[in-house]
């Protein structure tokens, strides 16, 4: 399993994550369009931060469930924890270095159509 390491803007806000990056997802909800996210899923046991929680700031709206991290430096959002699945982190692939682009599935989600986007993105 691959480890990968990465870090907002200014490198106060430090991570690894474990796993291999098959597909990544990008949203065209108000929040993913304007953060330019591009989200990797984590497992929670498969993140680690390298620097002090206090460094981080946190940003709910809508409904409170996600939990929107970022620097409070710098502002960048290197990772979340998303309300479409609780028990992992959405990690930010533009935050996390030596990242091999081409070989990235880049997938879609109707973030805009949050609830059915949600509901046909499970297995029935």
């Amino acid at each position: 399993m691959t480890v990968w390491r990465g870090a907002c803007h200014c490198g106060d806000v430090r991570f690894e994550a474990d796993g291999e990056i098959e597909w990544a997802e990008v949203c065209n909800c108000s929040i993913c369009r304007r953060k330019a996210y591009v989200h990797w899923y984590v497992p929670r046991e498969r993140l680690r931060l390298l620097t002090p929680p206090e460094r981080i700031a946190t940003y709910r709206f809508g409904t409170g469930v996600a939990a929107h991290h970022f620097c409070r430096r710098c502002g960048v959002a290197p990772f979340y924890e998303p309300r479409s699945d609780p028990y992992k982190y959405d990690v930010n692939l533009r935050c996390v270095e030596g990242v091999d682009w081409p070989r990235v599935e880049i997938r879609s989600f109707d973030g805009v159509h949050w609830e059915e986007a949600h509901q046909k993105s499970r297995p029935t």
